[in-house]
């Protein structure tokens, strides 16, 4: 398996707006890609963070050409203070 966390710092009084959309990847994902395996949104007040799991590296990079990934990423532009994106190539469970 395949995992990333990624933890985006947003534009004060954007949060709410961006967890939406935010909501609706991470459910198309789950709910579309058979490779998607888990992807969990987590909020503490302007930071989001991501926990994703995918069957391996073709199956998130399947996910970077979805369409409701370009969804979330045009209507999220201008919401993002920083983005840090952390790749694991291992998952034990």
């Amino acid at each position: 398996m395949y995992a990333l966390f990624v933890t985006f710092r947003v534009v004060p009084g954007k949060t709410d707006d961006f967890v939406a959309l935010m909501t609706v990847n991470a459910r198309s994902s789950r709910e579309t890609e058979p490779g998607c395996q888990q992807f969990d949104i987590c909020r503490d007040g302007d930071e989001i963070f991501l926990y994703e799991i995918y069957d391996d590296r073709a199956a998130f990079e399947a996910h970077t050409t979805t369409d409701h990934f370009h969804a979330f990423e045009a209507a999220s532009d201008g919401m993002v203070v920083s983005k840090e994106v952390r790749f694991f190539d291992e998952v034990i469970r």
